[in-house]
């Protein structure tokens, strides 16, 4: 009997200015019907390139395969080679036989149709139904994956929709028409807890259903424990260790798997600096060599007393006072207009020097808050004093002065990068607008700098956004938001779409930071336990209010509402990890 995708040596390259580069070193591991397979690894590490190829989604040039196969058995029993198939052949296997979630939504809905339109459309395209079929289909895949107010949605454009609103929409469209095969790349990455647990269960329920196979790329251990039956480890390109969850998780012969599992945030209390791969590998003329197979990473017990600076000894750097961000609804003749409350009477402060978390479900109006902070949305009522002074009743021209000291690092990377402009001239620009640097020689110089602190090398001053991955042009976004020492950052689902190992070292970063320039932050997160390594008080939201507040450690071990509780009780269950 055929596995149901074989991938058997697999090699790709790509073509680039400067020579081939060797992206995948001929890979090969089997994903069997019913079966979930995790491929996890670095940013980088070949992860989305595996998973791009089984479909053919990466133009020929500049990609080659040299040698290789990719197998895939089809509904009918017949075994197709992807790497040869033919543009008819994999036209009736894209979304009908193998469905793909993307790593980023905003980039893979169409912005100019509505969300309901798109699912109909790929529905309606495979399936062969009416249009009407096609729509109450849609509508049932939405309540599915408990988009808020389905029936609404269906006519709603992406642009309207939260970061896990539109992943929960991909999500459905990639389940519309019962796929042999569920390419997953990231798919909850956007995800709060709550939602992510449902979306996982509901993966898991179709595989009982329809005996469909999941490849899952991810970054995050805790669902890989929860839901894989075996993992692939890669590292630049390579696979450096495969086998059953258990024996990875629980036993790890590499150095480099070991470090993955190491540099957790869950496993270290607040303030300690997080192991990260170089502890584990050093990296030699592109291949890896081991350090030290023992290294003496100790890990301690995140549940420790560490010393938290009483904040609140200063006057609040910033006071949010009864502000609401409402959005009409919709417009009627007569009557009046409804509103949705996305903020709903918030209050809160901010001390000088302090990292305050805020989490909740999406949809909670955490991001609108966080955007409504810098008048990047306008706020119906309320205040929000800066230095004691009312940010919301300056001009637009006096606020324009302030701006060099907000800054915020949004959640989708790809989107808040201009595609056109080299990501060195994105980060030196701000630079040279707001004359922190006399010219463009100095303002490459502190760009060099910025990149290698965020782990990215200096020549890749002139490359493009497209040519990195995911977690790349979150790096490349967090580099560009310090170019102008803030003193005051949102942070909004800064670290969520980076794998462990680089989110060890964005949050290393961002304490050593926070050490040198004691800039003051408000960071917006679903991963509870991020939030509670790095900030010193968290506000959890719900429905665009506050839900409850405290510092990290009470909100963690002890919360108080039942809102609360349920976000906790559906972090994936990494306590059982191996350490």
């Amino acid at each position: 009997m055929h596995a149901l995708l074989h991938i058997n040596n697999l090699e790709v390259d790509f073509k680039t200015d400067a020579g081939w580069i060797k992206a995948i070193h001929g890979i090969s591991f089997s994903v069997n019907k019913g079966e979930t397979v995790a491929v996890v690894g670095e940013s980088g590490s070949g992860k989305s390139v595996t998973s791009l190829s089984a479909l053919q989604l990466i133009p020929q040039p500049p990609a080659h395969y040299p040698a290789g196969e990719i197998l895939f058995t089809k509904k009918n029993g017949e075994q197709i080679n992807l790497l040869k198939a033919t543009a008819a052949q994999l036209q009736t296997i894209r979304g009908n036989e193998i469905a793909m979630i993307f790593q980023e939504p905003m980039s893979s809905l169409n912005p100019v149709f509505t969300c309901g339109s798109q699912v109909t459309e790929a529905i309606q395209l495979h399936q062969k139904v009416k249009k009407e079929e096609a729509r109450k289909r849609t509508l049932q895949l939405f309540e599915k994956v408990q988009l808020p107010n389905p029936e609404a949605m269906l006519s709603r454009y992406p642009h309207q929709l939260s970061g896990g609103q539109k992943q929960r929409v991909m999500i459905a469209m990639a389940m519309s028409c019962n796929p042999s095969l569920l390419i997953a790349d990231e798919p909850t990455t956007a995800l709060d807890v709550t939602v992510q647990q449902t979306i996982l269960q509901l993966i898991k329920e179709l595989q009982h259903e329809t005996g469909m196979g999941v490849l899952f790329i991810t970054h995050d251990l805790g669902i890989v424990h929860d839901i894989a039956d075996k993992i692939v480890v890669m590292y630049q390109g390579q696979i450096v260790e495969q086998g059953t969850a258990q024996q990875i998780l629980q036993q790890p012969t590499h150095p480099y798997t070991k470090a993955l599992l190491a540099c957790r945030p869950a496993l270290h209390p607040k303030g300690k600096r997080l192991p990260v791969v170089s502890d584990f590998l050093e990296v030699e003329s592109g291949k890896s060599k081991v350090e030290n197979e023992n290294p003496n990473i100790k890990l301690q017990n995140p549940n420790s007393n560490v010393q938290i600076p009483n904040y609140q000894q200063t006057t609040p750097l910033l006071q949010v006072q009864e502000l609401n961000v409402w959005f009409p609804e919709q417009k009627k003749l007569f009557g009046k207009p409804t509103f949705i409350k996305a903020v709903n009477n918030v209050s809160f402060d901010v001390y000088a020097g302090e990292t305050v978390g805020l989490v909740g479900e999406s949809g909670c109006g955490k991001t609108t808050l966080g955007r409504a902070l810098l008048r990047l949305v306008d706020a119906t009522s309320g205040s929000i004093l800066l230095h004691g002074e009312n940010i919301l009743s300056k001009s637009t021209a006096a606020f324009k002065q302030q701006r060099k000291d907000l800054q915020i690092v949004f959640q989708d990377p790809y989107s808040s990068l201009n595609p056109r402009i080299s990501i060195g001239d994105a980060i030196a620009e701000p630079m040279l607008v707001h004359q922190l640097q006399p010219n463009q020689k100095k303002a490459k110089e502190k760009t060099v700098e910025l990149l290698e602190k965020v782990n990215l090398t200096a020549d890749q001053f002139n490359r493009y956004p497209h040519e990195f991955s995911g977690g790349q042009r979150q790096r490349i976004v967090i580099a560009r938001a310090l170019a102008l020492h803030p003193s005051f950052i949102v942070w909004d689902e800064s670290v969520s779409a980076l794998d462990v190992s680089v989110q060890a070292q964005v949050l290393n970063l961002l304490n050593d930071l926070k050490k040198e320039f004691n800039f003051t932050s408000i960071f917006i997160s679903h991963d509870l336990s991020v939030v509670r390594y790095i900030c010193d008080r968290i506000i959890v939201m719900n429905k665009g209010r506050i839900e409850e507040t405290g510092t990290a450690d009470d909100i963690y071990n002890h919360p108080q509402t039942d809102y609360t509780k349920q976000l906790l009780a559906a972090i994936p269950g990494n306590a059982t990890m191996v350490s």
